[in-house]
């Protein structure tokens, strides 16, 4: 029978930001020698208005950063600091994708369910080429709330048909991975490779 498997973007198919610390790609370490931005002052802006408007679409982020200019201590552009975030932060998974499209060839319907904003989403889509292996890409600016909100996951089963067989989520957040299970998806927690070929499905479906 064919299943919907959901992945998420940062930590999963992205070697970026992930859940557990020791794991992180930090896009943003050479942040103050190359903009001039110091790194506690952006993450001050993304913890602030970039999660609270810009993550659930309620304000772009290239506005938002132009808002934020002078508190950033930036003279240029804002298109040039959401072009040096988006190019340093796009770190493909290659072997996690390589099973991922093995999965999509025998049947199954893979998608991307992350909290993006729409021109970091658009980038990964259509630049990074993620529209070629996957199905969709279900974002929060796309859904008007992050994940683990249960309006994430309901507004996705209002989209698609999720009826043939519980969905399947692997992400790198145990908050995102309880909310998922408590609105009844089997959901594990991507820490590594193996802990996506280890599952019992994944492992039975592409033989591993």
């Amino acid at each position: 029978m064919n299943r919907s498997i959901f992945f998420d973007v940062d930590g999963v198919v992205i070697h970026g930001y992930h859940a557990q610390p020791e794991l992180r790609r930090m896009w943003d370490t050479y942040l103050e020698e190359d903009l001039g931005i110091g790194r506690d002052v952006f993450q001050n802006f993304i913890q602030t208005i970039y999660i609270a408007e810009v993550l659930i679409g309620k304000k772009s982020f290239v506005n938002a950063l132009e808002d934020a200019l002078p508190t950033l201590g930036y003279k240029g552009s804002a298109l040039d600091i959401a072009a040096y975030w988006i190019n340093r932060d796009s770190y493909l998974n290659h072997p996690l994708l390589k099973h991922i499209k093995n999965l999509r060839g025998k049947g199954h319907k893979v998608y991307l369910a992350t909290n993006q904003e729409h021109l970091r989403a658009f980038y990964l889509w259509n630049s990074l080429g993620l529209n070629l292996l996957f199905d969709d890409i279900f974002y929060s600016a796309r859904m008007g709330v992050t994940k683990p909100d249960a309006a994430f996951f309901k507004n996705i089963s209002q989209k698609i048909d999720l009826t043939n067989a519980t969905p399947l989520l692997f992400d790198d957040s145990p908050r995102v991975i309880e909310g998922a299970t408590k609105f009844g998806w089997d959901a594990t927690l991507f820490n590594t490779l193996d802990d996506f070929t280890n599952h019992p499905f994944i492992r039975t479906e592409l033989g591993l």
